[in-house]
């Protein structure tokens, strides 16, 4: 699992996200948070676009190493922030997994997944990339 660092702009209802080591990768977002889980998608789909014309997707840089770049220290002089943000790629296919679960917790997503829609397994999914690409 790869963590990369983020660039953080903006202000309430505008909310910009760069990520310096993925040259051309941003995303935008009404909220912070919003910002940063577009930010996850976007970092997926210029990973897989790096993978499609066979270049390979650059290692994260070190917190410290990011914050020495010229560009990043001036928006951040200017009110940026830094985050981390986890890369997820999806290979496309599916894997069973077998939880142990509280029949309270999972009665409680079960309901969800059915407001929502879902299947229990795609709300599921839809959780944990949400926490991953939230949690910092």
């Amino acid at each position: 699992m790869s963590r990369y660092t983020a660039l953080i702009d903006g202000t309430a209802g505008a909310y910009g996200v760069v990520i310096p080591d993925m040259p051309g990768c941003t995303a935008m977002g009404d909220t912070i948070e919003s910002a940063i889980f577009n930010a996850a998608d976007a970092m997926r789909d210029w990973a897989e676009e790096m993978a499609a014309m066979g270049e390979p997707v650059p290692a994260p840089r070190r917190l410290d190493d990011v914050r020495l770049v010229e560009e990043v220290r001036e928006a951040l002089a200017e009110g940026a922030s830094l985050a981390t943000i986890t890369l997820i790629r999806e290979s496309g296919r599916p894997a069973k997994a077998n939880l142990s679960i509280d029949a309270g917790v999972l009665a409680a997503i079960d309901e969800e997944a059915a407001r929502l829609k879902l299947t229990r397994s795609a709300f599921i999914e839809m959780i944990a990339k949400r926490h991953l690409s939230e949690a910092a």
